[in-house]
């Protein structure tokens, strides 16, 4: 399964953290702004996912700090998720060039 495509949420929650360590609130904003407001994820499911993408081995707790009595804890991507996140981006890459060569081939006007 560590080799099948990456759902959305996961490729999202991945490239928000490849720049640099974030909180969960952090990441869902990131997430929004990288995918232009189309995708919105819940509280609940992105620490459903970080729980899963660390049993993975691709991100890890970077720190943890305390602000306003309550606990912020930072993700980081591991090198294990920086390599299968590009691993994604090669796929997702070849996909649109294939994409892009055959719609230079399509006639003009297309076919009813």
């Amino acid at each position: 399964m560590k080799d099948s495509p990456l759902r959305e949420p996961t490729f999202l929650i991945l490239t928000a953290l490849a720049a640099r360590a974030q909180h969960g609130y952090g990441i869902l904003l990131d997430v929004e702004e990288i995918s232009a407001g189309r995708v919105k994820l819940r509280a609940g499911t992105l620490y459903t996912a970080l729980d899963r993408l660390s049993a993975d081995g691709w991100v890890a707790v970077d720190r943890e700090q305390v602000v306003d009595g309550r606990l912020r804890r930072y993700y980081r991507l591991t090198d294990e998720g920086a390599a299968r996140l590009e691993t994604e981006v090669r796929r997702l890459r070849a996909q649109t060039q294939a994409a892009e060569r055959r719609l230079r081939l399509r006639p003009a006007g297309g076919t009813a």
